[in-house]
């Protein structure tokens, strides 16, 4: 910011400052403690006919825009179902209380009561009979500003776009953009569709540890923390899987959690360290059984949030109509690169991600070959809703073997329009052969790997009392909400994302 904005800045809070001293000189509160509000603003402009009695109501909101001519002005006030004109009139008001208003603000939260009517120019509007001050705004809200071209057009300047700084403070954001709290609004409409889904299919909702001695239940790293008390480390949960399926043994038929995960990595458009994760585990069912969960899910969750079968993402338009396209991951890179890399040894997949440009790192075996292979070279390309099934072992040591498919185990991710939203198993349930998976997870972490997942000895010993079969679910919150609105970053659908510290 220039040096001649931040004194205009400065001077703005500073008269700001002096109109709160003189409401106080004249026994003015400038925060109040609680305001009788019994109308809404959309609600107010929906219900208003001309041929109806004047309607008296109690309504609150922030002044947005204010005009003031003498001995009458005109402001607009929003609340949170959007905005609606307030007229003031000095000889409705009084002298002291219209006195009294002159010292208010854009941005100043206020209390009218007063009756609805419309104004010559045709707008509906609350003529005030009574005022109240029930916050003072004492900084100026960087509030957009309108004129007219020399053809008639409207225009618009000093918007409140700037990203970044919109995802620093939120609160402006909101107040300035209204289609933002939209976003947030489908966001809860999309979570509260997702536990009756699932409720109603008998499912119980638990809570698991945050805090965990060991980490695991995915490929990340995590954060790391240390408890005092116990003068031990302790880790912010990268998944909640290995803690569901503890349950699974202990005789729940059905469990899912939707919580917050953390996981220690890079940040972009799909990715944010703190991010929301549903998890399902299902005993007695397969991967097989959870692609056609999953289908039925997304087509009611999508119906709840969008009242359609459709949703418009950039240009694409997604169908969730069921059945959704399957392929293997084997198949999916064939489709999309024509190269088969189905039993192909260490050497023939470099040679294969070589000849396609990939770049590897001297670390990857063949799982994560064939894993960055797709990555780089067919994700962007799954558009329309598409399971992609069948990895490779090496990926995932929490999945059981393919009953036919040697090598591979009974996984699927599902990919829409270019991400991944959902990740599920057949789950390994066989103690020993986990224990050989963690052994090499750990070879895997000695070669620098350090998003192969640790040894837990603990759940070993839970997996040798006994688990059935079970189907588990991974869906990601954040990117499933990125999905239903349109968003272009995972930014745009969490509240306050984490940012760098300002300088």
């Amino acid at each position: 910011m220039e040096q001649g904005q931040t004194e205009d800045l400065n001077d703005l809070r500073r008269r700001r400052r002096e109109e709160y001293n003189e409401l106080l000189a004249h026994g003015v509160q400038p925060f109040a403690y609680e305001y009788p509000v019994d109308a809404e603003a959309a609600e107010v402009l929906a219900s208003f006919t001309d041929e109806a009695p004047q309607r008296t109501v109690k309504i609150a909101g922030r002044i947005m825009t204010m005009r003031r001519m003498g001995k009458a002005s005109f402001a607009h006030i929003m609340d949170h179902t959007g905005r609606i004109q307030m007229y003031a009139k000095r000889d409705d008001l009084g002298e002291e209380m219209y006195d009294a208003f002159k010292l208010h603000d854009i941005g100043d939260i206020v209390g009218v009561t007063g009756y609805v009517f419309r104004t010559r120019t045709g707008e509906v509007s609350v003529h005030a009979q009574s005022m109240t001050l029930l916050a003072k705004s004492l900084r100026p809200l960087p509030v957009p500003k309108e004129k007219t071209d020399e053809q008639g057009n409207k225009v618009v300047f000093d918007q409140f776009t700037d990203k970044e700084l919109r995802y620093r403070k939120r609160p402006l954001d909101l107040i300035l953009n209204p289609s933002v709290k939209e976003t947030f609004v489908k966001r809860s409409h999309l979570i509260r569709a997702m536990r009756q889904f699932l409720d109603n299919r008998g499912y119980i909702e638990v809570e698991t540890p945050v805090l965990q001695p060991l980490y695991g239940g995915a490929a990340a790293r995590p954060f790391v923390t240390h408890h005092n008390a116990l003068d031990i480390q302790l880790y912010l949960r990268i998944a909640d899987e290995l803690y569901l399926k503890r349950l699974i043994v202990g005789g729940f038929h059905g469990v899912y959690e939707i919580s917050k995960d953390f996981r220690n990595e890079g940040m972009d458009r799909n990715h944010n360290p703190e991010f929301t994760m549903m998890e399902l585990y299902v005993a007695y069912k397969d991967y097989r059984w959870m692609m056609e969960l999953v289908e039925e899910m997304l087509f009611t969750i999508n119906r709840a949030v969008n009242n359609s079968n459709t949703a418009m993402v950039g240009g694409n338009e997604i169908d969730f109509t069921p059945p959704f396209k399957r392929l293997t991951m084997f198949d999916s890179i064939a489709e999309h690169t024509g190269e088969q890399l189905r039993g192909l040894d260490e050497s023939g997949l470099r040679a294969a991600a070589r000849r396609l440009g990939v770049h590897l790192e001297d670390s990857a075996g063949p799982g994560k070959i064939i894993d960055e292979i797709f990555s780089e070279r067919v994700e962007d390309k799954l558009i329309q809703p598409t399971f992609i099934t069948d990895y490779p072992l090496e990926l995932s040591p929490l999945a059981k073997k393919h009953r036919t498919e040697e090598g591979l185990v009974e996984r699927f991710e599902l990919y829409i329009n270019g991400q991944e939203i959902a990740n599920a198993f057949s789950e390994l349930n066989d103690p020993i052969d986990q224990k050989e998976r963690f052994t090499e997870q750990a070879r895997l972490r000695a070669r620098g790997d350090d998003e192969a997942m640790t040894f837990d000895e603990d759940y070993i010993e839970t997996l040798e009392y006994g688990m059935p079969p079970t189907a588990g679910l991974g869906i990601g919150i954040d990117r499933l909400t990125m999905l239903l609105t349109g968003a272009e970053s995972i930014r745009d659908v969490i509240l306050f994302p984490t940012m760098r510290p300002e300088k």
